[in-house]
């Protein structure tokens, strides 16, 4: 997310580089710019997840294609080198996310509690009156 006012801070250095580039120009590409180094932040985690299982196929093909290596063992290195620590890191990565998730989930709940009861009673019947005291005082008579 991106502050409002945060390109004005870049504005004049994109100047300096670009003097040929006008404001508009300069705001848009600095949007663009932005967008990109967004999506690439996403990307790389994906990309080090690909390169890690490449990695690891290839330990596993090697394991197996070996004259002292086998099937097994291709195997075992594929879920030992591979599975189970990406599955792990990616849980991991993943733990401000699900934090994120869980805070927003709890703050909508929140607010829909909120808003119900400061809503009036809908019952659709009218108010009760005061009952008169079903029990009397002792001592005294109803």
């Amino acid at each position: 997310m991106v502050l409002p006012g945060a390109y004005d801070a870049l504005e004049p250095e994109w100047h300096r580089v670009f003097p040929s580039i006008g404001r508009a120009a300069s705001a848009k590409l600095t949007a663009d710019l932005s967008f990109i180094l967004f999506f690439c932040k996403g990307f790389f985690v994906y990309l080090v997840v690909i390169a890690w299982m490449y990695v690891v196929i290839m330990m596993a093909v090697a394991e197996a294609t070996n004259a002292n290596g086998t099937v097994l063992g291709a195997i075992v290195t594929f879920f030992l080198y591979g599975l189970m620590p990406l599955a792990l890191v990616v849980y991991l990565m993943g733990t401000p996310q699900r934090r994120r998730r869980i805070k927003a989930r709890e703050e909508q709940e929140l607010a829909a509690a909120r808003a119900a009861s400061a809503q009036p009673d809908t019952g659709g019947h009218a108010p009760a009156a005061a009952e008169e005291a079903g029990v009397a005082p002792m001592g005294k008579e109803a």
